[in-house]
């Protein structure tokens, strides 16, 4: 199965496929086909989802540009690490998708934003710091 992320407008970023979510240590905090990430900032189950962007009032119609995109590295797992009041840190063959499907890259690694500030949504320009996130 290849791997996804479809970045869901208003809301989380859809992993399927082969999805390993690790903290900055290396310990799994999730292997699965499909994990939910929060891109909003505000869930209270971070890196996951909670519905959270919904009461916060998130909102990114999910489409994007990619200013580096990859030819695909072969298949394997899609192993997403948490990084500290940062990022999310991809790394592994995937496919990402906007939410209407008008955009659409292949990437072997991405950061990706998760404090809901980026300007380059679905991916982090480093705003986590000016913002303050903590998760």
């Amino acid at each position: 199965m290849a791997n996804t992320i479809k970045v869901r407008a208003n809301g989380p970023l859809l992993c399927t496929g082969d999805i390993l979510v690790q903290d900055a240590d290396g310990k799994v905090l999730e292997q699965s086909d499909d994990v939910a990430l929060c891109r909003c900032g505000h869930s209270r189950n971070k890196p996951f989802c909670d519905g959270a962007h919904r009461e916060a009032g998130f909102t990114h119609d999910g489409r994007f540009t990619d200013e580096k995109p990859e030819a695909l590295d072969g298949e394997g797992p899609l192993v997403i690490t948490v990084r500290d009041n940062a990022m999310l840190i991809a790394r592994g063959p995937m496919t990402i998708v906007s939410a209407d499907g008008s955009c659409s890259t292949t990437r072997n690694k991405a950061a990706l934003c998760r404090c809901g500030e980026s300007a380059k949504k679905p991916f982090c320009d480093a705003s986590h710091r000016a913002c303050g996130f903590s998760g």
